[in-house]
């Protein structure tokens, strides 16, 4: 690279151990590449393990950064910047990486032992492994210490500065102000003046470095346009950040107040946390013993009259079917959230998989259907909640939004809405009619069969509710085989009925007919979005999942072939396949990590390729 490039785009990549502040490091760069005005999208990739042996490559975090003028929609595919703190994070990063990308590497975690716990036979300094791109060598770690030494702190102390040096350098290389990044160290750190002053400190001596003639002969100063966006205030949001705000928008929209039922598992942690603190705006949030006694904890809240609301990820989902059954059966609100990670079982916990699909349509115990959502972008999941809470509300039934691990961590500039601009989230009136109080609670609304929403304490309506078979009339238990065909049939229009109020499917870009559409769901929007811009092919991008769009079968059947790419075995194209006839073409990566555009453009022109 030479000094003042000017770029479109460019993807950074910052990698070490799991201790090393790799995720607050990027996080922070994230934030100042947004006040900067550049697009950006970022995928945090965590290790799996709790502590892995510090210099093994088990224990690499790394946080992947995608900026320039956009329009950005992933992290991008080869990194053009590498900062590796040790040679673990090498290790595994570089064969990311094409040749003449640039690389900056921790000198002073080169040891014998490190490399040695590595898995390097050599110095891939001087063995010719790093001839093929730009290489800087800084002695980070030494470099750091004796800039925070004045300040007494241990070794230890001293050494969890350093991330705050590399942003320093790396605020540098991009142009950026370091006032943002003070300030909040100032704020975070407020309670220990020590660390806070050492950590700003270390920023700025970062970024002097950065100054000095030698690293700038080696060292480029990148410039990046503006975005082009529409006028607005925005913000960096990830997937639980956004998710969350929305769960507390859709209680503004319904005048509800919201429930939030949840168990600790990775990767739906973070919307527990992030509810946590939005009990001004009327959200309550449980941390249960169990998933069931989360589920069943949120199905009461909803009996109650708030918004009933639960999340976890395929193990926890598992053991939640059974009280999802109930809710369906006593046909009440419940909103799911299913943050999908590599399974099965226990699996990849901190990769990323929309494996879950099969899980959420079918994944329940006799005939039990259930709206299924999916959430596209990090920004998004702000509106699939509202959505989510609208369709449960409309029709009494539960829904699952379906998200994954990468949406819940990555991040992206979002613009922040005008509630004011949204649809109120009603729910159906208690009749106003001489029946008694037990057929008036399950009076049903003839388009939607969503039945009233009557609650404990309401005047004059006090009824019998349960899992057990009702009475499609009068709600009372009922074994009569006829009436259980009837509520069986119910409960299947019920889902139904919620495509008559979702609108058409519409081509996100492209021609509506031709000799190729791309049929995407959940995450991989972003690939699947540039991919199909760089081949100019049709795009669809499917939100509502059970039922589909009452027109995407003809929709469909104006294309030659359907490819769906997806991160499982095939799920989306089984269910094309089994509710529209049709015959897609699949494409599955099971990896834990991301689709990349090239893979996605290699498979559009080789199917293109067999056609010609």
């Amino acid at each position: 690279m030479n000094k003042n490039n000017d770029v479109e785009s460019i993807v950074i990549r910052l990698a070490g151990d799991s201790g090393d502040g790799i995720q607050l490091m990027g996080s922070q760069f994230a934030v100042s590449t947004a006040l900067a005005g550049a697009d950006f999208a970022t995928f945090p990739d965590y290790p799996a393990e709790i502590r892995a042996p510090i210099g093994t490559t088990f224990g690499v975090s790394a946080y992947q950064i995608n900026l320039g003028g956009g329009p950005i929609t992933t992290p991008g595919d080869a990194p053009e910047v590498l900062v590796a703190f040790n040679p673990a994070a090498l290790k595994v990063s570089l064969p990311m990486l094409d040749k003449g990308a640039l690389v900056v590497i921790n000198n002073d975690t080169f040891t014998d032992r490190n490399l040695a716990k590595a898995g390097y036979d050599s110095d891939p300094r001087e063995d010719g492994t790093l001839n093929d791109y730009q290489v800087v060598a800084a002695d980070i770690s030494h470099l750091n210490l004796e800039t925070v030494k004045e300040f007494g702190l241990s070794k230890s102390e001293g050494g969890r500065c350093k991330n705050f040096y590399a942003l320093g350098m790396l605020l540098w290389m991009f142009g950026r102000e370091l006032g943002p990044v003070e300030e909040w160290i100032k704020r975070r750190l407020a309670r220990s003046p020590i660390m806070r002053d050492a950590n700003v400190k270390a920023l700025h001596a970062g970024h002097a470095f950065g100054e000095t003639a030698e690293l700038s002969a080696n060292l480029a100063q990148i410039n990046l346009p503006m975005a082009e966006m529409e006028p607005g205030e925005y913000r960096s949001i990830t997937g639980a950040e956004a998710l969350a705000l929305g769960i507390a928008a859709a209680g503004e929209l319904a005048d509800r107040q919201v429930m939030f039922c949840s168990y600790p598992i990775t990767p739906a942690s973070p919307l527990l946390h992030r509810l946590a603190h939005l009990a001004e705006l009327g959200v309550g949030t449980f941390q249960a013993e169990d998933e069931i006694a989360s589920i069943c904890a949120a199905i009461g809240a909803s009996y109650g009259g708030m918004i009933g609301v639960t999340s976890s990820s395929g193990p926890g989902i598992a053991l939640k079917t059974e009280a999802m059954g109930l809710a369906v059966s006593a046909e009440l609100p419940l909103v799911i959230v299913n943050w999908q990670r590599g399974g099965p079982s226990t699996g990849l916990p901190t990769k990323t998989e929309q494996s879950d699909l099969y899980q959420a349509v079918y994944g329940r115990n006799a005939d039990t259907p259930i709206p299924v959502l999916s959430a596209s972008t990090s920004g998004e999941c702000f509106d699939m909640a509202s959505e989510a809470t609208r369709i449960a509300l409309r029709h009494m039934t539960p829904v699952i939004l379906l998200a994954d691990g990468y949406l819940s961590n990555a991040a992206e500039p979002w613009r922040i809405p005008d509630i004011s601009h949204y649809d109120p989230i009603i729910t159906n009136p208690v009749p106003d009619n001489d029946d008694s109080a037990q057929r008036k609670a399950f009076t049903r609304d003839p388009k939607t069969h969503g039945r009233a929403w009557v609650t404990p304490g309401m005047p004059g309506l006090m009824h019998r509710i349960g899992g057990l078979e009702k009475d499609i009339e009068s709600g009372h238990i009922s074994y009569d085989p006829a009436n259980h065909q009837r509520m069986t049939d119910l409960r299947t229009a019920k889902v139904d009925a919620v495509a008559d109020f979702i609108g058409e499917q519409a081509i996100e870009h492209g021609p509506d007919s031709g000799d190729l559409v791309v049929v995407g769901w959940g995450s991989t929007y972003g690939p699947i979005y540039q991919a199909t811009r760089k081949t100019d092919t049709s795009f669809i991008h499917l939100r509502h999942l059970n039922p589909l769009p009452r027109n995407l079968g003809k929709l469909l059947a104006r294309f030659d072939k359907v490819l769906v790419p997806e991160m499982n075995d095939g799920q989306l194209t089984t269910l094309l396949r089994a509710s529209l006839s049709v015959e897609p073409v699949p494409f599955n990566k099971v990896t834990g990590q991301p689709f990349l555009i090239r893979e996605l453009v290699d498979k559009i022109e080789s199917l293109r390729g067999a056609s010609s």
